[in-house]
Order: structure tokens, then C-alpha cells, then sequence
């Protein structure tokens, strides 16, 4: 499906910053001019012209860490009206094949730090170009003078197929075409009011859908520089920060809460950063990283495919993403029926989540241009109502600000009542010795669910457990059952926790895990036998049945 909604190009953007010799794109010791990068797309775009000839798709794969390639390949797709296929660094054997072939890549743009992961894959059809080679640059090299021409991309013209975050089934990338990229990048550098002399900070990787639409398209849009990192740390955060003079970030997952982990230091405010956009950090997070830093987070929604985005605005209630735009409801996934506000007590307390929390669901128009090549997933987007069904929780409060409630994955029903396990993350994430805490659910042996958390730094039982009664918020069927105890949260190449592995695994893991038995308030410490028992579930229902009050 191709979007009708948006106006201009990316490849329009690129050929205006030919002729703008202010540097614009710094990656360590690396600076090119926006004049050089537009040059340096022509020449890869003419590349393509000639290595992609007519008879499939014009999709090129991208293999590569956060170096200049990325975004002139970026661009020269643009140019050339091809596609670009970010490859997951992270992926591993069947799978990574499984991602190339899929998304039908002609070419591989890849590097030499790679290569040890293509060894061995059988990839019919594709040709490796590897950067930083000699052979590379007498490719590139009888194209040196090209000069950027933007008339041969329209709007509806595929630029991004990005696979979205998942680890189970088949390949899902979304589709985004030159049209709806080019208006998100006006539209964010409107918000955020990004003009020329801003550096863009681009440390998450570019594979995702995050550091290219949030980041490097307003950049684009608003001839502002970016400046490169290989790959996120949080130890060089602040480095690079102030040697790039960046002044806009974006963010995904755990990465605020690990630079937050950094050593603080009476420099911490010399910079000239003045904002960061993402998902994930959360109010205790995001209050924190302003006052050691002086830098406002500004906490956003949107699916990664488009469907659905709800904006932050002035007088958004603390906890709130933002208010519902017009279209956008909760509904109930089993009766579609819309549901009820939000109740909250004195202390701000949900009262009513087991009716709520429903799916966010846009019954109005939406830039969702499908996924390739996999119509079952769009189905489930899109079903017969025509509505875009985002997979997200959320409730609403009687002034229509949305709250994020986690995945429809993230829900647990425990005891006949469901919970929403972002809602519980929050309330864990106030313990004094959590660097970072995730909450799913694992099988109560008799029916439903149970509650797990998985808590990254210190852990006291008892301690756990008083902390737990003091909680105000915290309803009687949200305490963990069981505790698991990292030095760190196991996470994606996004930085997002890693949750499919932590429900894959559950309290059958080589870390330490406490419990807290049927009709306790203290935690002790799993056994082996203990947890395999409840692998196995006529003895575990046994055995739960007998000690649950």
C-alpha cells in the first residue's frame, strides 16, 4: 500500500544541500561538508543504477555499524528510487539469511567487521559490496562527479523496509515510502523547532526505524549536521555530546538508564545538548536525567510502521504520553468495545485497569503502508474494520490524555484480573536497588498467569518485601511472584529488553531466583528441584493447588 498522504522527497532534500559546504556529517575522525555527502550520494545513487537493472525490486541491504556508508547509502536509494533493507547486526545464522532474502536484496553493503557473520550463508542472488576496500572505491570512482538529481523519486516510491522488534515468526518490515519519511522529518523539526546550526546525535543503531525517522530525517529536512556513533555507549555519551556540540538525541529502551549508571561528575551540565526524543526512559528516569544533566526528555509514541502517534504537549499530566488525537481509541481487543476512562484514587492510583486497559486502536486516517511480503501481519494491523490496531495498551482519563500500558504481550491475567506489566515495572522501578526492571508473565500452574520480574542490580528479600507493603499503588495481585536477580538486563540490539527470552526462559534460568510461596509476603531463594517442578505441570498444579490461600 502506498501512501497518498505526504508531499516531496528525501531525494529532494538531498540534492538541496549541493552546494552547502558547512560540514554536516562528523563519525569520529570523519568529517564530510553537506555538499560532500550529496556528492558522495550521487555517486553511489549512479552506482545502483547501474549494478540494479530493471527485472526486481530495487532493494539494496545495509549490514553496516553507524559510519558515514549508512546515510549516503540512505541518501543514494533516495536518489535512485531504490529501497534500503536495514540487516540487523545482531542477528545471527538462518536468521540474518532469512532477513536478506526476505526484504529481496540484490545488494549487500556491508564491511569488513561483518563479513564473519555472512560466512557459510547461502544468499542466491545477492552481491557483497564492502566498504573501506580498494575494490570498492574503483567501483565508486568513474562516478566522482556526479551531481545529485532528484527528479527520477516520487513520494510513493519505497525507501525503508526496517524489521520491527519481535523474535518469533516470520520477517515483519514495514514499508516506508520517501513520501511518509520526508514528512516526518518536517514534522519533527517542526516540533522541535530544528534549524541548520543543530547537531543531530545519532547513537542508536540505524538499522531501526528510530535513529532514521526520529533522528537523521529532521536532520535532513532542516540541513542540520549529524554526527555519528558506531555503536551506542553510554560511557562516551557525554564525550561526544560536547566534542560534536550536539544538541538533539534520540533514545530507545534501556539507554537512558544506562548513561544515568555513568559516574557523575561536576562537568555533567557543559554542553550544549538541549533535548532528547524516545520512548521507554519513564518519569523517574526522565526527571532524573534533567536534573543531572539539564536536559528535557521528551517522551514519545508511535508505531514503528506509522499507524498511530499521540504527541506530547504543554499541560500533559504526569504518566501521560499525550492527549488522543482525533480517531485514536482504547478499545477492548475481545468486544471491540471502546473502553471506560481511567479511575484514579487520591494518591493517583488505577482503580480500574481490568476494564481500561484496552489496545490502541486509529479508526482515523494513518500513513501505515504495510509489511513486505507478509500479509498475515498486515492483517492483523489492519483487519476487517479498517482500523489500524497498534498491538499497544493504554488507558485514558476523562480529559482523553493516553497512558502506555505495555504490549498486548506485556498483559498478564492473574487471578481473573487483568494487569498491564508497564504499569508494575513503574511502581518496581522506585526500589533503591533496581538499575533497571522488567515484568512479564510466566504460567500459574492452575490458570492465567503468574507475575515475574527480572531486576537488574542489588536485591534484598526482605528489604524487597517491605519496600513492596509501603507502596501505595501497588494492587494485590501485582507483586512479583518470583524475582529474577542480572548484573544486567539482557536486551535487544535497540536496547529494548529483551522479554521474549526472559518469558522464554522464566524461572528456569542459570541466574539467581527468589519466590515468594502461595500465601507469603517473603521471598527465599528457588531451588533447583523447586523450579523443576513447576516444569512440570500436573505436579506443579498439585502442588499449587494445595498451598495457594
Amino acid at each position: 500500500m502506498k501512501s497518498t498522504s505526504a508531499t516531496g522527497t528525501v531525494a529532494e532534500l538531498v540534492a538541496a544541500r549541493w552546494g552547502d559546504r558547512r560540514p554536516g556529517l562528523w563519525c569520529e575522525d570523519t568529517v564530510l561538508t553537506h555538499h560532500e555527502v550529496a556528492g558522495g550520494a550521487a555517486a553511489r545513487a549512479a552506482l545502483l543504477h547501474d549494478l540494479l537493472p530493471p527485472g526486481g525490486p530495487p532493494h539494496l541491504g545495509v549490514l553496516l555499524d553507524n559510519t558515514p556508508e549508512f546515510p549516503l547509502w540512505l541518501s543514494a536509494a533516495a536518489l535512485a528510487g531504490a529501497a534500503v533493507a536495514g540487516i540487523n547486526s545482531t542477528r545471527r545464522g538462518p536468521e540474518l539469511a532469512r532477513d536478506i532474502l526476505h526484504t529481496q536484496c540484490r545488494l549487500l553493503i556491508t564491511e569488513a567487521a561483518h563479513l564473519p557473520l555472512l560466512q557459510s550463508l547461502d544468499l542466491p542472488g545477492v552481491r557483497l559490496l564492502i566498504t573501506g576496500t580498494p575494490e570498492y572505491d574503483a567501483l565508486l570512482a568513474p562516478y566522482a562527479n556526479a551531481r545529485p538529481d532528484a527528479s527520477r523519486a516520487t513520494p510513493a516510491d519505497r525507501l525503508l523496509l526496517y524489521f520491527t522488534s519481535g523474535s518469533t515468526g516470520a520477517p515483519k518490515a514495514a514499508i516506508c515510502t520517501q513520501g511518509r519519511l520526508a514528512a516526518a522529518g518536517r514534522s519533527l523539526a517542526g516540533q522541535f523547532s530544528v534549524g541548520p546550526g543543530d547537531v543531530h546525535y545519532v547513537c542508536m543503531p540505524m538499522f531501526h526505524g528510530n535513529a532514521v525517522i526520529a533522528d537523521w530525517a529532521p536532520a535532513l529536512t532542516a540541513g542540520a549536521g549529524v554526527a555519528l556513533r558506531r555503536r551506542f555507549s553510554a560511557s562516551a555519551f557525554l564525550e561526544d555530546v560536547r566534542r560534536h556540540r550536539a544538541t538533539y538525541f534520540t533514545y530507545v529502551g534501556r539507554a537512558i538508564q544506562y548513561i544515568l549508571a555513568t559516574e557523575p561528575g561536576p562537568d555533567d551540565r557543559d554542553h550544549v545538548l538541549r533535548l532528547g526524543f524516545g520512548t521507554e526512559a519513564g518519569a523517574v528516569d526522565a526527571a532524573a536525567f534533567e536534573r543531572r544533566f539539564g536536559v528535557r526528555l521528551v517522551e514519545g509514541y508511535g508505531s514503528s510502521e506509522g499507524g498511530a502517534a499521540v504527541q506530547w504537549s504543554a499541560g500533559t499530566p504526569a504518566g501521560a504520553v499525550g492527549r488522543a488525537a482525533a480517531g485514536l481509541v482504547v478499545l477492548d481487543p475481545r468486544t471491540r468495545a471502546e473502553c471506560p476512562p481511567a479511575v484514579f484514587d487520591a494518591g493517583g492510583r488505577l482503580l480500574n485497569g481490568d476494564e481500561a486497559i484496552g489496545e490502541l486502536v486509529n479508526r482515523g486516517p494513518n500513513p501505515f503502508e504495510g509489511y513486505w511480503r507478509n500479509p498475515e501481519a498486515e492483517a492483523e494491523r489492519r483487519r476487517e474494520d479498517g482500523a489500524y490496531w497498534t498491538g499497544d495498551l493504554f488507558y485514558r482519563d476523562r480529559a482523553g490524555y493516553l497512558y502506555f500500558a505495555g504490549r498486548t504481550d506485556d498483559r498478564l491475567r492473574v487471578d481473573g484480573e487483568n494487569l498491564a506489566a508497564a504499569m508494575i515495572e513503574n511502581i518496581l522501578a522506585r526500589y533503591e536497588g533496581a538499575a533497571a526492571v522488567a515484568v512479564y508473565a510466566v504460567p500459574d500452574p492452575v490458570t492465567g498467569d503468574q507475575v515475574m520480574a527480572t531486576l537488574a542490580g542489588t536485591f534484598d528479600p526482605p528489604g524487597f518485601a517491605a519496600f513492596l507493603r509501603a507502596q501505595p499503588d501497588l494492587g494485590t495481585k501485582m507483586a512479583p511472584r518470583f524475582v529474577r536477580v542480572v548484573e544486567r538486563m539482557p536486551v535487544t540490539a535497540t536496547n529494548k529488553i529483551h522479554r521474549a527470552l526472559l518469558r522464554r526462559e522464566g524461572p528456569h534460568c542459570a541466574d539467581p531466583v527468589w519466590w515468594r510461596p502461595p500465601g507469603e509476603t517473603s521471598y527465599r531463594r528457588l531451588t533447583a528441584g523447586e523450579a523443576g517442578g513447576m516444569g512440570k505441570a500436573g505436579e506443579a498444579r498439585k502442588a499449587w493447588k494445595t498451598q495457594k490461600t
